[in-house]
This record gives structure tokens, C-alpha cells and sequence, in this order.
């Protein structure tokens, strides 16, 4: 049976998940993994580091897989999520789409109300903008598809203003300096949460247009032209010229109409006119603008701070994976992970004097027959952080099995040469592997990080 997901669910699941930031029932963290080269020698086919993989979203690679090679996770607070659209900058010479409410409606005519770009979608529009001083309006008219060259600004008020290129603007909201630095990218921007003391009367008729003038009517002007329909105090004047009608402007947008029309006889029985009057939103434009301008993106905005954690995120190893975490398990507690930032591999301390150990180098205890890869070496420490991916000369012994490094006996590292005698071993990283949920995977091009440098990672989720 034809069916959609409608706007306001997906704007509802977008404010919700929002929302669970804030809560105490979840906890989120951005996860990072992945510091070895993405190739084609294991179990399955895992790319390269110029094509990373497309993740597989299977109980296999979310579940487990994910787990094996992630290096730490760093709590995500309420304040670092946001909900965004995509971001529009005003382009001088632009033909933008105007704001109407029945986008993909089918006219009398029989044809689907497009817009001037094409979309059938008010939300595939380009009816929005953003101006260089990080103000948001509408276009409520775009001059007949022409282009706009004067940039919208000031005039934030509850009118509609029009500019010098006969373009009509509704003042919507603006960046605050801290929206900008957090939650502004290249492709999306933030929308306001607030509701707007700049909002216009609801149900409102802001714009009209005329798609068929009609023929055979009586010319002349006429004034005070009742504009019908369910709401009230709606008028219009339309002047009908050469027997049709040629231009129709709004005098009073009225209130509440969800529907509208005029009648015939009120403006000289033109014939066959097709007057289409465009309906501002129920409170009105810019009472609720994630609605309005289809929040149905959420941003997470983290910062990885040099060595965050006090050391939990290395600064010595790249990464090539991100991942987005519910609800984890610390496993120094036992429970729900709260903590700000969580090691996630394991880690062995060395006694004596040890070799130089070498990022991303397989090691190996021929004791025990254990295998993994270095994340880093403390040299001055003597700990060693490594992890065991689950595949055949990565993490996985010659008889095939994930076998844990054991102390007492030496560990070598196959490119360095280096060995050294396990003091202590910790092989319960504090990120307990297999908990929570994955919401999200990402496969990147390796990330390098240092020991002065702090990465910004923002991710996108749509609904």
C-alpha cells in the first residue's frame, strides 16, 4: 500500500534523539579504532587505505568485528549535539526556490507543483538561505523564478521585507558566535530549537501566484476581494486585464486558512483563472524553525584534545575508524560507562630494558603463541598499548585462536626486533569491548594525530 514517513516524524525522532543527551538513561561516546592499514589480506575483503571498505551494518562487523581494534571513546555531552539542516549560503545571482506549502501537490492542471529548481519537495528547496553575517531567512517570493542580488539583512521583525532585487524575506533566527564555532560545517548548520518572538500569523496568506489568468472576464480593478476558504479577514486585490486576470497582491493575509481560494464573480467572472494563494505555516513562519526548515539531521560536535584522557587517545598512532556508542560498559565499574574519555586497548608493561617498540608493528609471544599490533610504546614507562584484530596474523594465534598475551614471557616485535619481559599485563582495556550499542560506523582515510594537535569530529546523523 503507498505509504510515507512524514516530516513531522522524522523531525520527532530528530528532537528525540537529541534529546537522549540530556538524559540519564544514555550515555554516548565517540569512539576511534582502527590504527592498522586497511588491505585485502584477511578474512574478507577490507579494502585499502586510499578505498576504505563501506561497513557492513551485520551482527558480525557491528557487533564484534567494531570492537577488536578501537582505541577510546570520549563522552559526548548534551551541549556538543545539535539539531541542523543543510547549510545554504547566499550566493548573489542565485535563483533560489520560494516557500509554499503544497510542493508535490498536483494542480489543476494535472501537473506536479514544482519548484523553480525542480524539486517536488519543499525540503529538497532552496528556499532558505544564510547571509554572511550568519543570519537565517526565508524567500517568500523569488521575483518569478528571478535571480537574487541583493543580500537579505537586518530587519529582524515579524514582517516580510522585501530587497531591492523584488525578492520577499522572512527573518527567521541567527548563529550565535558559539553555534558557528560548534555546530557550522561546510554541508550543515544549526537551526534553532527556540521558539521565535519574530513569527508571522499562522495561517496566513503571505504570497500568491497566478498560474492561469483565465479568459472572458470584465476588466477593471477589484479592491477588497474576499479570500475564501477556512480561515477569516482575508483580502485581495485583482486586476483583471484583456478579459484574464494579470496580477493579484495580498492586502490582508488574514489568519488561519489551511485552504483558500476566491470566487469568480468577485472579480469580474473571469473564467478558467487559476490563483494559487500559499499558506505560511500553522504558527506561522519562524515560530518553529526545525520544523519549518526540515530538522532532520542531528550533529555530535568532539573535540580530540592532543593526548585526551590523559593519555587514553594516543597521539603516537593514527586512526582510521569513527563510531558512535551507546551506553557502553566501564569496566572498572561494571556498569554504564560515565567516565570522560575510556582506553580501550590492552597493555603490557615491561621490566628491565626493553627495545624500541614501533607503532603498527605485529608483536608476538612464541611461549603462548599470541599475536597483536602495537598502538604505542611508552618508552620512559615501559607500557605498551596494543590490540588483537580478529583475523589470521593480526590478533589471532597459528592454531586459529585469539590467544592473550601472558607475562614472564618475552614479546617481540616482528619490524623493530625489539623484545622485552612482561612485568604486568592488563587485558581488560576500560572500554569493555562487546557492550552498548553501535549506532553508527564510519571507514575513513588514515587520520594522523600528534602530540600538539586536536582533531574536531563532527557527525551527521539523518532521520
Amino acid at each position: 500500500m503507498p505509504a510515507i514517513i512524514t516530516k513531522d516524524f522524522r523531525v520527532h525522532n530528530a528532537k528525540q534523539f537529541e534529546e537522549s543527551f540530556g538524559e540519564t538513561a544514555d550515555t554516548y561516546y565517540l569512539a576511534i579504532g582502527r590504527p592498522q592499514a586497511f588491505a585485502d589480506n584477511q578474512a574478507f575483503n577490507d579494502g585499502t587505505d586510499a578505498s576504505p571498505p563501506t561497513p557492513v551494518d551485520d551482527v558480525g562487523q557491528v557487533e564484534y568485528y567494531a570492537y577488536d581494534d578501537f582505541l577510546a571513546a570520549k563522552k559526548i555531552a548534551s551541549t556538543d549535539v545539535s539539531i541542523v539542516i543543510p547549510r545554504r549560503n547566499w550566493t548573489t545571482g542565485t535563483v533560489y526556490d520560494y516557500y509554499r506549502h503544497d510542493y508535490g501537490d498536483i494542480n489543476t492542471a494535472g501537473s506536479t507543483i514544482a519548484t523553480d529548481s525542480g524539486a517536488t519537495s519543499l525540503y529538497d528547496a532552496t528556499f532558505y538561505v544564510m547571509n554572511s553575517s550568519f543570519d537565517v531567512y526565508k524567500v517568500i517570493d523569488n521575483n518569478s523564478g528571478g535571480a537574487s542580488t541583493v543580500e537579505p539583512s537586518g530587519n529582524k521583525s515579524t514582517s516580510v521585507f522585501t530587497t531591492g532585487d523584488s525578492y520577499r524575506w522572512k527573518y527567521m533566527y541567527s548563529l550565535s558566535a558559539s553555534e558557528q564555532a560548534n555546530f557550522l560545517s561546510t554541508d550543515f548548520m544549526h537551526v534553532s530549537t527556540e521558539s521565535s518572538d519574530f513569527s508571522t500569523t499562522g495561517g496566513a496568506i503571505e504570497h500568491v501566484k497566478i498560474t492561469a489568468g483565465g479568459s472572458g472576464g470584465t476588466n477593471g480593478t477589484y479592491t477588497g476581494v474576499d479570500i475564501r476558504g477556512d480561515g477569516s479577514s482575508g483580502k485581495a486585490t485583482i486586476v483583471v486585464a484583456s478579459n484574464a486576470v494579470s496580477s493579484v497582491t495580498i492586502t490582508t493575509a488574514g489568519s488561519g486558512y489551511t485552504y483558500a481560494s476566491v470566487k469568480a464573480s468577485d472579480f469580474g467572472s473571469v473564467s478558467g483563472a487559476d490563483i494559487d494563494f500559499i499558506i505560511s505555516p500553522p504558527d506561522g513562519h519562524a515560530k518553529d524553525c526545525v520544523t519549518e526548515l526540515g530538522g532532520f539531521f542531528v550533529m555530535t560536535n568532539v573535540d580530540l584534545t592532543q593526548a585526551d584522557g590523559s593519555g587514553d587517545f594516543s597521539t603516537g598512532n593514527d586512526f582510521r575508524r569513527i563510531a558512535l556508542l551507546r551506553n557502553p560498559t566501564d569496566s572498572t565499574t561494571g556498569s554504564t560507562a560515565s567516565a570522560t574519555t575510556l582506553d580501550a586497548t590492552k597493555s603490557i608493561t615491561f621490566s628491565g630494558t626493553p627495545g624500541s617498540f614501533q607503532a603498527d608493528e605485529k608483536i608476538t609471544q612464541a611461549t603462548t603463541g599470541a599475536v597483536g599490533f602495537v598502538v604505542d610504546f611508552n618508552s620512559t614507562t615501559k607500557v605498551l598499548r596494543y590490540v588483537q584484530p580478529q583475523f589470521a596474523d593480526q590478533g589471532v594465534d597459528s592454531d586459529g585462536n585469539l590467544t592473550a598475551f601472558a607475562s614472564t614471557h618475552t614479546v617481540t616485535g616482528a619490524t623493530s626486533s625489539a623484545t622485552g619481559t612482561p612485568s604486568s599485563h592488563d587485558t581488560t582495556p576500560e572500554l569493555t569491548h562487546d557492550t552498548g550499542d553501535i549506532l553508527y560506523i564510519e571507514n575513513r582515510k588514515p587520520i594522523s594525530r600528534a602530540a600538539d594537535q586536536t582533531e574536531n569530529v563532527k557527525l551527521i546523523v539523518e532521520f
